[in-house]
């Protein structure tokens, strides 16, 4: 940040693609990459990043088709979000981080941890889905899965607003509120459908494969999103990994509590700073 404003910087991927992402904290810290839910974007993690100390060397992307970045026709698989992280690692010159992920963005963060192993310092899942089963059992989800077939452009507002208020149980600033909904609000038909289209396609990692890394699995009791199970599933399923709790939280805990969030993430980064070589800082 600068004066209190954060910098947004273009990141150019080897494949064409170009994302907004901000950078904070010291070049030494222990690096840390946001990755963002459905329909957000690097904002979703602005009041989170006020909260962290300069020793997290923090990185919040914004993914394809979503806020401001580039809007490709086709590409939304959960392979190829994973494939665009390693991309936007290598165009930030990151050998490795933190992983930090919001929601939907947990099934990225799994595939990239099985796939690039030694890229990945530990990962931070929140309100993170355990089987494509619980988005659609759920009356939430179900009934979103009917209303974003039905999409057309421009994106009603008003569904918008109603999405994004729906993930939170205690109240959130305002002004960030309105913020989220607008991110959310430039997402074309096209993006909202093929993005979840390609969640219902995903098969999690962490039930075909093992996640070998240290990892915390955050879910806000209020969650109407997603049971507790899920969490418990997620930290079963990880032999180095422990479910945490939110009290009186929803599903967006990283917006509801940023300053428990951004403490844990603390708490992750000092876990890990020991394996830290000159190579993962930038």
């Amino acid at each position: 940040m600068a004066g209190g404003e954060f910098v947004v910087r273009p990141a150019a991927l080897s494949g064409g693609l170009e994302l907004p992402y901000v950078e904070q904290g010291e070049q030494s810290g222990v690096p840390v990459v946001f990755l963002h839910a459905y329909a957000d974007s690097w904002r979703s993690f602005r009041l989170v990043l006020e909260q962290l100390p300069s020793s997290i060397h923090a990185f919040a992307v914004t993914q394809r088709g979503h806020g401001d970045a580039d809007r490709p026709a086709s590409g939304y698989s959960v392979e190829q979000f994973a494939a665009d992280l390693a991309a936007f690692m290598d165009a930030v010159a990151l050998e490795a981080a933190v992983l930090f992920a919001s929601s939907s963005a947990s099934f990225t963060v799994q595939r990239f941890a099985v796939d690039h192993p030694d890229r990945t310092l530990a990962i931070v899942l929140s309100g993170a889905p355990w089987s494509l089963r619980s988005l659609r059992d759920t009356p939430a989800a179900s009934g979103l899965l009917q209303t974003v077939s039905n999409l057309r452009d421009p994106v009603d507002p008003d569904f918008v607003r109603q999405f994004v208020s729906s993930t939170v149980f205690r109240p959130v600033p305002a002004a960030f509120l309105e913020e989220m909904v607008g991110e959310s609000c430039k997402l074309p038909a096209h993006v909202w459908k093929a993005t979840l289209a390609g969640l219902l396609e995903a098969a999690p990692a962490a039930k075909t494969a093992t996640i070998c890394v240290p990892t915390l699995v955050l879910w806000g009791e209020r969650d109407e999103i997603l049971p507790r199970s899920d969490g418990q599933a997620l930290a079963a399923a990880i032999p180095d990994s422990r479910l945490v709790t939110y009290a009186g939280t929803g599903h967006m805990v990283h917006w509801e509590d940023p300053e428990r969030v951004a403490a844990d993430v603390v708490a992750m980064a000092e876990l890990v700073r020991p394996r830290l070589g000159p190579s993962d800082r930038r």
